[in-house]
């Protein structure tokens, strides 16, 4: 099975381990649903969007105030849909509650919602990283995947974006989309890259239930092919990099310098709380969801409870696994001493021991003193790999 995913280096401190946290807000609406998204959305009607900002100002009022605040995205939905006084109140709300200002603030724009007043406004409230969905630059190959946007709209709504100058910028881009060529694939990175974002982000699209395409799979009309997959990934892979973008993780290149480091973070298994209908968190020892429903979420929030959603009790076991799966999507891959020291509970050397011996014996892995790491090869059959890692953890 192929990989399918979007992620810090682990160089970081003891100290780090410890203190950093993200804050995800999930902007739920959207002005139609994109066959491929199985996000929670829902349409931006007036009364909704108030009733969500007031319940997101309670919501954002029970942060920590003991704790730095690194990072924060805002996703979706889509959260550029939200008209330019919506965004500067959901920050205010949120810069309200900060100790002090985040280093990294990340929101999801898609090239249809992008104006400049809203780019201002975010600008203002210190946004320093706006990541914008254009997914492909054919005009049919968006009309099958249910964008609103066309080619047009994204030179006019990068042009924006540059003018305004964020410190970083990011272009997500989808590939192995039915019909879809590798000449088209190529032709999506090069048309990316000559826009010049610090960093790009490339997907393979997935057939997630309860979607448009999920269905259009059940009927026969699309099929996974992942030999067809797999070429889509080596050839995004190569021309990346001979366009000078440093791939540091499966699905993200960077020529900026500028890692996402709220993804980051996540994926080296720190905090982060979830603020929204359907944002999940990972805090004080729990991992948990808010619900998927604004009517439920709202609700919660106005009588003063969390509904924490799927609740896991976390343990050293539980993060350990997470943290060896996740690390090896980087191409620096993990250190398994530095995670040991982490999660002492668990002697997650050892239960991992015979895995690397055959990983390293069917040339995917490289493996030195304690930092292992995956190759190429070894990257492409990740999802698999990752599937033998819980399986030791399960044992």
């Amino acid at each position: 099975m192929v990989i399918r995913i979007c992620l810090l280096p682990m160089h970081l401190q003891e100290k780090e381990f410890q203190t950093a946290l993200g804050i995800y807000c999930h902007v739920p609406f959207c002005a139609s649903t994109c066959d491929f998204c199985a996000f929670y959305q829902e349409k931006p009607r007036r009364r909704d969007l108030d009733r969500y900002l007031n319940a997101m100002d309670l919501e954002l009022g029970h942060l920590p105030q003991d704790r730095v605040v690194e990072t924060v995205f805002w996703g979706g939905g889509t959260p550029g849909l939200l008209a330019a006084r919506d965004l500067e109140r959901l920050g205010q709300s949120l810069l309200d509650r900060l100790v002090q200002p985040p280093k990294e603030w990340t929101v999801e724009m898609a090239p249809s919602t992008v104006k400049e007043d809203k780019l201002k406004v975010l600008k203002d409230l210190g946004v320093t990283r706006i990541s914008m969905g254009v997914q492909s630059f054919d005009t049919e190959l968006l009309e099958s995947l249910g964008r609103l946007h066309r080619p047009n709209q994204i030179y006019k709504a990068w042009e924006l974006v540059q003018a305004v100058d964020f410190s970083q910028t990011n272009i997500d881009l989808m590939f192995a989309i039915p019909n879809q060529s590798i000449l088209q694939w190529e032709a999506a990175i090069r048309e990316a890259v000559q826009l010049g974002p610090g960093h790009i982000s490339t997907y393979c699209l997935t057939f997630e239930e309860d979607t448009a395409l999920y269905v259009k799979l059940s009927e026969g009309k699309v099929r996974i092919d992942e030999e067809r997959e797999i070429k889509f990934y080596k050839r995004g892979w190569k021309l990346l990099e001979e366009l000078g973008y440093r791939q540091y993780e499966i699905s993200n290149f960077e020529n900026s310098g500028k890692q996402c480091v709220h993804n980051l973070n996540t994926w080296h298994m720190m905090e982060w709380i979830g603020c929204g209908p359907s944002a999940a968190s990972q805090y004080q020892g729990e991992r948990y969801r808010n619900p998927s429903n604004l009517d439920e979420w709202c609700t919660a929030i106005e009588s003063g409870n969390s509904l924490k959603n799927e609740l896991v009790k976390l343990n050293d076991r539980i993060l350990f696994s997470d943290a060896v799966l996740f690390g090896l999507r980087m191409n620096e891959g993990i250190d398994l001493k530095e995670l040991q020291r982490r999660y002492p509970s668990v002697d997650g050397i050892s239960l991992l021991q015979s895995l690397w011996d055959r990983l390293k014996a069917q040339a995917l892995l490289e493996y030195q003193d304690s930092r292992i790491k995956l190759n190429r090869d070894g990257r492409l059959l990740c999802d698999t790999i990752g599937s033998l890692i819980l399986e030791a953890f399960a044992g």
